[in-house]
């Protein structure tokens, strides 16, 4: 059965258009995984889809049949039999897969090796996001220039921004890494939070109150890039 009330957290990639003979709900799964340039568990999967992990399992296996999925082992690590990871049989681009699987590596050597991975990420993404911003400078600077500038900036990098009115709430509807912030959300998410703050900071905005809340609402992970009044 299908979950109609959707899932939390954002969709993976851009979309594309498949095939006419599946399913709609079929197809959107396939476009999922097309559009996630690293391999996926079913959990992944399920979240990013809205879908119930059966009704995924169904579909996956469908796809299989018909030659447009594999899938294949996760690599062991601890204890019980390792997940399955799916993907699209299309082939991805090299330089794609190649950034998905970096950062999906060091993600896991941070989570591991830190003895804060949160504040580590956070760190490096700051440092990103101030170079980033300054490939995109301005003419003017300040509080809402930044918030703007910021949004434009998260679109870019493929997140699908949805600002409210005045910029201060943002909807990220996408997640370019999508699987390894499922498995890293401490790490992955860090370094998305870090990015945002270096580059309010180097367009001239206030990057204390910015904060990422994710997996928060079906379909998105919520930013905030002023204070929230319902912390949550």
């Amino acid at each position: 059965m299908e979950n109609n009330q959707g899932s939390k957290g954002p969709r993976p990639g851009a979309e594309r258009a498949s095939g006419p003979t599946l399913s709609t709900s079929r197809e959107a799964l396939l476009r999922t995984l097309r559009d996630q340039p690293e391999p996926v568990t079913l959990a992944a999967l399920s979240r990013a889809s809205g879908l119930h992990a059966n009704t995924v399992r169904e579909h996956l296996e469908g796809l299989e049949e018909q030659g447009l999925v594999r899938r294949h082992r996760r690599a062991p690590h601890g204890r019980g039999r390792p997940a399955w990871l799916y993907e699209a049989t299309e082939a991805t681009a090299a330089g794609t897969a190649e950034y998905a699987g970096l950062a999906a590596t060091l993600a896991s050597a941070i989570h591991r090796s830190s003895s804060d991975p949160r504040a580590d990420a956070i760190a490096a993404g700051t440092d990103w996001g101030r170079d980033l911003a300054r490939n995109r400078p301005v003419t003017q600077r300040g509080r809402a220039t930044a918030r703007r500038e910021v949004v434009g900036l998260l679109d870019d990098l493929g997140f699908a921004p949805q600002p409210d009115a005045h910029d201060s709430r943002v909807m990220l509807t996408r997640c370019p890494l999508l699987e390894a912030a499922h498995r890293h959300p401490d790490v992955v998410c860090g370094v998305h939070l870090g990015i945002v703050r270096g580059a309010l900071e180097e367009y001239g905005g206030d990057a204390a109150p910015a904060e990422l809340l994710p997996f928060s609402d079906v379909g998105a992970c919520r930013l905030h890039l002023t204070a929230s009044r319902n912390p949550e």
